[in-house]
């Protein structure tokens, strides 16, 4: 076989000079300074050497154990082979290469004159091979999230679910295939009762493995379906159960003739049935991944009349149905919630993990309280609860926006020890919990960042998304910072073909590396493309403000940058929308109003004060105020139509409205609120790349930098609220650090305003707000710097 030694290029990869914000930055802040100390590992920046097999038609080399050899477990089958979906000349192609580090070239000792080993070293060579290629199959095995059958673990907890629910395990006792074929050739011997048909599906579903994955290309095991759905009127109930649950090992097509005869059977029995074989027949359909919405229907209506009759393993069965049925029938919302509260204390900690599960995936409502209730109980036994039941309980968690503090707490103890042993989505979906809740632990953040690398190749492209949103958002850099972002951005590039499909995950990607300082040129240039941005237009989800940022901090933060950028009219068009916003939901907030009217006052007049966006991409407003170096007020503002808005609006700020700004809300939202936070929280449910929140813009031109009067400071106050920083914390989120940076970068002095300052400030005197805001504009180290 001939080996090809060829060199790849890594990545361009732009990093921008760190800024610090006024804000506190917290614990991350010493791990900043490391990372711009002289002489620091830069692990993912080393080139590397990529060997490429050249090999016949449909030869599959299922394990490399030589690549191990370092503790390496980059196992390339995970890969998507799809080169023909490549979407520019700057990327290669997966799944045909792998890449190791320059100094694995070493141990590659030309062969030409090596002495053939003892037959000792070659044993003990094959024994060490064998047991690498067994450890990776075991991991591989970890990895492999099973849809199907993970969800199901919870029925092996009470012997109830028996009778509820299809048991899809290998037989204990198989049938000789000599018998299979003897049962197939009998089909052609005249007639057959409903019972005689019944045992012979059952006995062929205890054939070998092999030998029933060849019976639905067989012509006798067709004309055997063919005389079921003839008789089919004339099976008994349970015959035809039992049938149904037969077609689970043969593995029947969800779309085979025979099921289409059964669903519609069982359709016009239902009402006939009881609760526990309508459970147990809408299991079989799950375990044949057909859908059946029809008789789910049914089924839901019939459990709504019955629903005083449900026992508990029926209740969690029902959501699992529910679950996986991917429906939410909106009249049994209150009674599941009356349900959960009955049983809450029995229920099984695998069982709870199944309810959230239920509801998260049919998009279910649930109250607050209730969530609260399974929160409680799962930060109390935490410890004995599995990993992938308690991923569940955080989904739901996070889908309500519960900031359920002692279970982040707990979960802070519990989890980073285990995510090691956590398969990759798993892990996503713990990160996600801490991003999309704000809520930041660096002791969780750095087990994910230490464990990722070993397990990247495992990433789908929303995996890679998510992990990179996730560190974005929390403005996070972990120790192993090189390593954790070169491996994800190279799973970007091996997962390129899948963002034709799914374009909001590429833009979440590129969004949470633009918030740390990173700009894989090639990737932004990929999508800026024409081509690119068509494909957003088509989404489901609204991408036009995410790549409005991420086009636009492109133009701020990389000055070289020579690859695509959007269109002139599109970020135009783009920063109306924005604005458009903001006039009906940020320039009318009670704190930034009072802040505008005070500092009118304070420097003479509305010409002295602007109340808009000075960076539209960062969809949040900004009051600016000029001074001279002698510390006098220039008048800019001379054509505001928000500052004319605002002369004829009041606001009072009573002291409902005050409690609800100084104590925040934490059971409950504002329309504004509401409004606001649904713009980032679908990327809480997995689905989605999804703007963040929006403060508002105005339909203006980005300033360019050194385009300042001669003596002149911009100042750019941030009156800022909860939102924009980590729960129950002063550490800025992603967004607002890379707007902080931007503005600097453009030449503006930065000066914070910060709710817990600002927010207690609006119940106390007009003379006390007025020196508090005097001391930060005319603050004289401000001046002095300036000067």
């Amino acid at each position: 076989m001939a080996t090809v030694l060829m060199c790849r290029r890594l990545p361009r990869l732009s990093r921008v000079a760190a800024f610090t914000t006024t804000a506190e930055r917290g614990s991350g802040k010493s791990k900043k300074e490391k990372r711009d100390k002289p002489g620091a590992a830069k692990t993912g920046t080393e080139s590397g050497v990529t060997i490429q097999l050249l090999k016949p038609q449909d030869y599959r080399v299922l394990y490399n154990p030589a690549a191990y050899a370092k503790g390496r477990a980059g196992s390339q089958q995970h890969v998507d082979r799809d080169s023909s979906q490549a979407l520019g000349d700057a990327f290669t192609s997966p799944g045909t290469t792998q890449t190791l580090p320059t100094a694995s070239s070493q141990a590659l000792a030309p062969a030409r004159n090596a002495r053939p080993k003892p037959k000792f070293s070659r044993l003990l060579d094959q024994t060490i091979l064998a047991t690498l290629c067994k450890e990776e199959a075991e991991k591989e095995k970890g990895e492999m999230h099973d849809s199907k059958e993970d969800p199901r673990m919870f029925q092996k907890g009470r012997p109830e679910y028996r009778s509820l629910s299809c048991d899809s395990t290998e037989p204990a006792q198989t049938l000789p295939a000599e018998e299979g074929d003897s049962i197939l050739q009998s089909v052609a011997g005249g007639e057959a009762s409903p019972g005689i048909l019944r045992d012979y599906f059952l006995k062929l579903s205890r054939l070998p493995a092999e030998r029933r994955a060849a019976l639905p290309s067989d012509p006798r095991f067709g004309a055997l379906c063919h005389r079921a759905v003839t008789a089919i009127r004339l099976f008994s109930t349970p015959d035809l159960i039992q049938l149904l649950k037969a077609c689970v090992p043969l593995a029947v097509p969800a779309s085979h003739p025979l099921l289409n005869a059964c669903e519609a059977e069982f359709c016009r029995r239902a009402w006939d049935m009881g609760l526990e074989q309508l459970l147990l027949v809408a299991d079989c359909w799950r375990c044949l991944d057909r859908s059946v919405p029809s008789y789910l229907g049914i089924l839901f209506s019939y459990a709504n009349l019955h629903w005083k009759e449900l026992t508990l393993p029926q209740f969690v069965q029902l959501l699992y149905i529910i679950g996986e049925g991917r429906r939410s029938p909106a009249d049994l919302a209150q009674k599941v919630e009356s349900t959960i509260l009955k049983h809450l204390d029995a229920f099984t900690l695998e069982e709870l993990g199944t309810i959230c599960l239920g509801l998260f995936k049919s998009l279910s409502g649930i109250s607050a309280h209730v969530m609260r209730r399974i929160a409680d109980r799962v930060s109390l036994q935490m410890e004995d609860m599995s990993t992938y039941a308690l991923v569940n309980v955080l989904k739901m968690l996070r889908y309500t926006r519960m900031d359920h503090l002692p279970l982040m707490r707990e979960l802070g103890k519990v989890i980073p020890a285990r995510i090691p042993a956590t398969n990759i989505q798993g892990i996503m979906h713990i990160t996600l919990t801490y991003s999309s809740l704000h809520f930041f632990d660096e002791d969780v953040l750095a087990a994910v960042a230490a464990s990722l690398p070993s397990k990247v190749s495992y990433c789908r492209s929303k995996d890679a998304a998510k992990f990179l949103w996730s560190f974005g958002c929390l403005d996070y850099e972990p120790p192993n910072e090189e390593e954790f972002y070169s491996s994800l951005i190279k799973q970007l590039h091996v997962k390129l073909h899948e963002f034709r499909r799914f374009p909001e995950h590429l833009l979440t990607a590129l969004l949470g590396l633009a918030f740390v300082k990173r700009f894989p040129e090639e990737l932004i240039d990929f999508a800026l493309r024409e081509e690119f941005v068509e494909k957003t237009r088509g989404s489901k989800y609204e991408l036009n403000k995410d790549l409005f940022t991420l086009g636009k901090s492109v133009e701020i933060e990389c000055p070289t940058y020579q690859g695509s950028q959007l269109p002139p009219q599109l970020c135009q068009e783009f920063t109306e929308m924005v604005s458009s916003f903001a006039e009906r939901e940020i320039y009318i907030r009670p704190e930034i109003v009072e802040a505008t009217s005070l500092l009118e006052s304070m420097l003479g007049g509305p010409e002295y004060v602007k109340n808009h966006m000075i960076l539209p991409h960062t969809r949040s407003c900004d009051l600016e105020v000029r001074l001279a170096t002698d510390g006098h007020p220039i008048p800019f503002n001379f054509k505001d139509p928000v500052a004319a808005k605002m002369k004829d609006m009041g606001v009072s700020l009573t002291d409902d409205l005050m409690s609800q700004l100084i104590q925040g809300r934490a059971h409950s939202q504002s329309p504004t609120e509401v409004g606001n936070e649904g713009r980032i929280h679908r990327h809480d449910r997995g689905d989605a790349a999804g703007p963040m929140l929006v403060d508002g813009a105005t339909p203006q031109s980005e300033p360019k930098a050194g385009c300042w009067q001669p003596g002149e400071v911009r100042l750019a106050l941030q009156v800022s609220n909860r939102n924009h920083f980590c729960y129950s914390s002063k550490r800025l989120l992603g967004l607002h650090c890379l707007k902080r940076r931007q503005l600097r970068l453009l030449g503006y002095e930065v000066l914070e305003i910060p709710f817990w300052e600002w927010f207690p400030l609006l119940k106390r005197t007009r003379s006390e707000k007025l020196s508090y805001l005097h001391y930060k504009v005319f603050c004289p180290a401000l001046l002095s710097r300036a000067a």
